[in-house]
């Protein structure tokens, strides 16, 4: 064992008697890992299931290396995890050890710190006005600007009183429109720039998935500098990657910067924007009125909808003279004006961009028209070229997740993030550049017993989904099981339509009975959610897509996930759809290039809902046909942990019933 090793070894024994847990071998074997991966500069991706005690695993070896560490996750409650939980309960018995300090920060964008500038601005800009306008919003805005001011607060969103999302839009920026602290009013403040300078100086940085992926995709640094990458719930990445560079092109935001330009740069320039502003407004509407009922234009578009072409392109002229017209006239010395004047060039700006692009809309783009929120949308059609170049080429990348494997393949996960593997294996690489293809794959299993732990039950009776929601069949099946499990369960639909139909139909069949229906609402927060279902032991809760992932419910508030369709891509998923398409022209197929890897990993994510700890027992119930009567079942179940399995149902409502009896007991 070389010493690097022996030292990760002793440090990873140190820092799990400080939380007071035990060794565990999956976290072993997982740390040697990471350690090598860093020794010897190479990629590494592993599957570890809950409970491996992950995040010790990848986060001592980079302290002991002293190499700067950065943690990219998907979800703020992992964030969180980190930096309220895992590290200071294990860097001060890791600095004993070291001889020497470990310092960890959070850094998120700027868009999620209050704006000191803008807050005490004399002028207020339209985000303002709107909240002067709407007496309720006021009391909002009060608490926040007292927040604001109360000595050694962060100024972060997730620290701040909640408040309407329009109170947080009038008192913060994006990156976009922020002027930078060195001629910032309050730069000396600033949340946002004081946090970044805390993590320019961390060893461990923690931020999310969409912030490093807009750094790796703009090739622009927002994040500090590191010597290694570690992406947690890496199975998220690729998705959280296209989102966070997808444009959007509403008439909202190109009012709200005409309003902007008008405010404070009144005249011809401001005027013209202003009336392109208006007429693509109207144009969008008709357009929206024209597709509401046309299903077949809401999906992909091929080309931009002619009667947008002339109203985009005049967006795109006005916002790009007045960029030009900022851009050339310098006088300002007035530090709030700067601001002021970089707020309205960079939604301005972000608009003629957005125009421009989809008026060029290349051929790796995938443009769509979404009705409910009227939005034109353009997205990459893959991201995996870029992340290769910029990122993989770059540093060390350390990917995990409990679930990384598509029937027991890595492949599939591994190219969507970059990897190179199999056919692909011959890159170009200049000198200092790291390989692609030089990744280690590694499952280390999870603690649990899930054969013992766990039962998965697959009807075979039910009739397969059809378009209209869960048939009344899945609906009947689903209230029996509730009742004999007495509650206790977490119910995952794939559409909202589903947890609607649930909701009336277990209303009506668990009226007599003491089971609480707690059912997730479009917009509702998952947190409050999931912490209502923890505490009423005999509730349910229903919800959809937000929910499958990363909810830690362990104990008896939970024995039954109940899943009411295998989680195939939409038809009308604009991007998937045109991935498909993509592989099925190349000669591949896209159900079991895309399609069917996708639904893998969210069903591996919705089963693993049920055992979160060594103590844990239940059932996963699929309430889909399919999986035990189409071939590719057997891809979904390999993708699945290995609970016992049945189709069986006395016996599964008589285990039910028994835990039940067991828990009330």
């Amino acid at each position: 064992m070389s010493d690097m090793s022996k030292q990760v070894r002793q440090a990873l024994d140190v820092a799990v008697e400080a939380i007071g847990g035990a060794p565990r071998e999956g976290q072993i074997e997982m740390a040697e890992a990471v350690a090598n991966a860093l020794t010897d500069r190479h990629h590494l991706m592993v599957q570890a299931g809950t409970g491996t005690g992950k995040s010790l695993a990848y986060l001592i070896p980079g302290i002991v290396h002293g190499r700067k560490v950065l943690v990219a996750t998907a979800t703020l409650a992992l964030q969180r995890q980190l930096v309220d939980r895992d590290l200071p309960a294990v860097v001060p018995a890791l600095e004993k050890l070291l001889g020497r300090e470990v310092t960890f920060a959070i850094y998120k964008g700027v868009g999620n710190y209050v704006c000191l500038q803008k807050m005490n601005s004399e002028d207020v800009d339209p985000d303002g006005e709107l909240v002067m306008e709407v007496s309720s919003l006021e009391k909002d805005a009060k608490r926040l600007i007292a927040w604001a001011k109360t000595p050694g607060v962060s100024g972060d969103r997730d620290d701040a009183p909640e408040v309407d999302r329009r109170v947080w839009a009038a008192n913060s920026v994006s990156g976009r429109e922020c002027v930078g602290a060195d001629v910032c009013a309050f730069g000396s403040q600033c949340f946002a720039a004081n946090a970044k300078a805390k993590a320019q100086s961390a060893d461990v940085v923690v931020t999310n998935h969409t912030l490093l992926a807009i750094e790796i995709v703009d090739s622009h640094p927002i994040l500090p500098e590191r010597d290694c990458i570690i992406l947690d719930e890496a199975h998220e990445f690729m998705d959280r990657a296209t989102q966070a560079v997808t444009d959007e092109l509403t008439s909202g935001r190109v009012l709200r910067a005409a309003a902007m330009a008008r405010k404070f740069m009144p005249g011809k320039l401001a005027d013209a924007f202003h009336k392109a502003a208006n007429d693509f407004h109207e144009s969008m509407v008709d357009y929206g009125e024209s597709v509401r009922s046309d299903f077949g234009a809401q999906g992909r578009l091929e080309q931009i909808p002619q009667s947008l072409e002339a109203p985009i392109r005049k967006v795109r002229e006005s916002a790009q003279a007045i960029v030009q017209f900022l851009s050339a006239d310098d006088e300002i010395i007035d530090t709030d004006a700067m601001a002021e004047r970089a707020r309205v060039k960079g939604a301005v700006n972000e608009m003629s961009t957005t125009a421009a692009t989809i008026l060029k809309l290349g051929d790796g783009l995938v443009l769509w028209y979404e009705p409910t929120f009227s939005t034109l949308y353009l997205a990459p059609l893959s991201v995996s070229d870029v992340l290769r170049e910029n990122m993989l080429k770059q540093t060390p990348v350390i990917a995990t997740s409990a679930t990384l494997t598509v029937g027991n393949s890595f492949n599939s996960l591994a190219k969507s993030i970059g990897f190179l593997v199999g056919e692909d294996l011959n890159a170009e690489l200049s000198a200092g550049e790291l390989d692609p293809g030089n990744v280690q794959m590694l499952d280390v299993g999870s603690p649990f017993d899930f054969a013992n732990q766990g039962v998965l039950y697959m009807p075979k009776h039910l009739p397969e989904p059809g378009r209209d929601g869960p048939s009344m069949e899945v609906l009947t099946e689903l209230g029996e099981l509730i009742d004999a499990a007495g509650g206790r369960t977490l119910a995952l639909f794939s559409s909202w339509r589903g947890v609607e139909a649930a909701d009336l139909h277990l209303r009506k069949v668990l009226a007599e009975l003491p089971i609480k229906i707690i059912t997730q609402k479009r917009g509702d927060a998952v947190g409050p959610l999931v912490s209502r279902f923890a505490k009423d032991e005999t509730s349910v809760l229903l919800g959809t897509m937000s929910l499958w992932q990363g909810v830690d419910v362990p104990g008896n508030s939970c024995i039954l996930v109940a899943i009411d369709r295998i989680p195939f891509p939409r038809p009308d998923e604009p991007v998937m759809a045109a991935r498909a398409s993509q592989a099925d022209a190349a000669g591949g197929s896209g159900f079991m290039q895309v399609s069917l890897p996708r639904a893998a990993l969210l069903l591996a994510q919705g089963t693993g809902r049920l055992i979160r700890s060594v103590d844990d027992r239940g059932v996963v119930a699929i309430l889909d046909s399919r999986i035990v009567t189409k071939r590719y079942g057997s891809v979904l179940l390999n993708s699945m942990p290995p609970l016992w399995r049945t189709s069986d149902k006395e016996v599964v409502r008589d285990s039910l019933r028994r835990l039940s009896q067991s828990v009330t007991d």
